[in-house]
């Protein structure tokens, strides 16, 4: 990886991609910090530690703390996540998307692209208005009055477009996929604090604590050992070979081929977590946008409160909700694994296709049985994959039960670990290029 960057340091080109890059991350973090128009500051100030244990950790980690700050970034780019998911479901029902999305080429990219980003900024509108009238009640706003509802709804709007704007500027005229290094930059920028709070726990009020010492030394290892776990998930593969036989291709014969499929465990990326996240942490959202004082509430309406909050507020809810909803968490999280790599991997269509470009998967006959092979194999692999998902995403939750708590959780190394493989691969690619056209040239 220090080869590739410092390779990649040396090639004017690519040099050129990483700082622009570079220049529009810095113009993301600065945004971090401005605030809202219409928020009172001093308000805010008093709202930030009641906010460190509500539904909206993942959202304030995804935006770097810009939540908790109700800056102009302060939705991120979770609307356009969400539109983006919407898009892959409809696509799967309307057979005009999943024309466009298969056969379109450039031009039904850039429709589907358009499409996203209309969906998007409707999602942004109905996500303001929500956080608008959640935190009216706290005084955190300056009036109760139209026009301050519509600037801060405005702004949260504009600050969702820009995103989107550096986004596809990173991805066309920089290094990685756009949305992925904001979302890389806004987990990164917690690590500072994250290092802070382990270090914190060793000296406490002055005095040396040798059990906080251990606990540190714990969340170092832990830290360390789940990284290797997703680097070897991320980069497993299941390689089924298939051969394809001679054929004759204009006036010629094509020798025989030996080829294989690839089946990644991590197929669906972080994407299942955030699926089961969102499903879990919707019915806190609805409730806290309909009662102003859910705290002093009891019975049903504050059990399903708890249950859905569990995940980020941890043992403070009680540690029978945090296990009834890693449980429900799991199964979500496994289920989700399963419908989007099915969603994006069929294997009756990758069958079809291999039967009419004469080939098969050795032992296996090709048309159904290939088929039914693969969903088979996918089955397993992918089993293993959703467990590894929930694993992480659970691991945080069972581990604040005994009050261990890390701002660097199993999801933000999913998703740090996982984006930093894709920025390495793609600077290994096109340093690859330019030596190949050097090499023409």
């Amino acid at each position: 990886m220090l080869k590739t960057i410092k390779n990649a340091l040396k090639t004017p080109e690519i040099r050129k991609k990483i700082l622009f890059t570079l220049l529009l991350l810095v113009i993301f973090r600065l945004g971090c910090y401005i605030t809202i128009p219409g928020v009172d500051i001093v308000t805010l100030k008093a709202e930030e530690d009641a906010m460190a244990n509500s539904v909206t950790e993942m959202i304030n980690m995804i935006s770097g703390g810009a939540f908790s700050r109700l800056s102009i970034f302060a939705m991120s780019i979770t609307p356009y996540i969400t539109a983006s998911i919407v898009i892959q479901l409809l696509s799967m029902i309307i057979p005009a998307l999943e024309r466009l999305t298969k056969e379109g080429g450039e031009e039904g990219r850039k429709k589907i692209d358009r499409y996203t980003k209309l969906i998007t900024l409707v999602l942004s509108l109905v996500e303001g208005l929500g956080i608008y009238l959640s935190y009216r009640s706290s005084g955190i706003f300056v009036d109760d009055s139209t026009l301050t509802g519509a600037v801060v709804v405005v702004s949260l709007m504009a600050g969702t477009s820009l995103l989107m704007w550096l986004g596809d500027k990173i991805t066309s005229k920089g290094i990685g996929n756009g949305i992925s290094m904001l979302i890389f930059a806004g987990i990164v920028s917690s690590l500072p604090s994250a290092v802070l709070g382990v270090a914190g726990k060793i000296v406490v009020d002055g005095q040396f604590s040798t059990i906080g010492l251990l606990t540190a030394i714990g969340i170092v290892l832990g830290i360390i050992i789940l990284i290797t776990g997703v680097v070897f998930v991320q980069l497993a593969e299941r390689r089924i070979p298939v051969q394809y036989s001679k054929k004759v291709v204009g006036r010629r014969m094509v020798g025989a081929q030996n080829t294989h499929i690839p089946i990644k465990p991590a197929m669906a990326s972080v994407m299942p977590i955030i699926f089961a996240s969102s499903f879990m942490t919707f019915p806190a959202m609805i409730i806290q946008l309909f009662v102003s004082d859910i705290e002093s509430q009891t019975g049903f309406l504050r059990i399903l409160y708890n249950l859905s909050i569990a995940s980020s507020a941890g043992g403070s809810v009680g540690w029978q909700y945090v296990l009834i909803n890693a449980a429900i968490y799991l199964l979500l999280i496994v289920g989700f694994t399963y419908f989007y790599t099915y969603a994006t991997f069929q294997p009756a269509e990758v069958a079809n296709n291999i039967k009419q470009n004469g080939g098969f998967i050795p032992g296996i006959r090709a048309g159904k049985p290939t088929a039914e092979y693969l969903s088979s194999v996918l089955s397993k692999v992918v089993l293993f994959g959703g467990l590894f998902l929930a694993a992480i995403a659970i691991l945080p939750m069972l581990t604040s039960i005994a009050g261990i708590n890390s701002a660097f959780g199993g999801t933000s190394i999913l998703i740090v670990v996982g984006v930093a493989i894709e920025l390495s691969q793609q600077l290994q690619s096109q340093l690859v290029m330019r030596h190949y056209k050097g090499f023409l040239g």
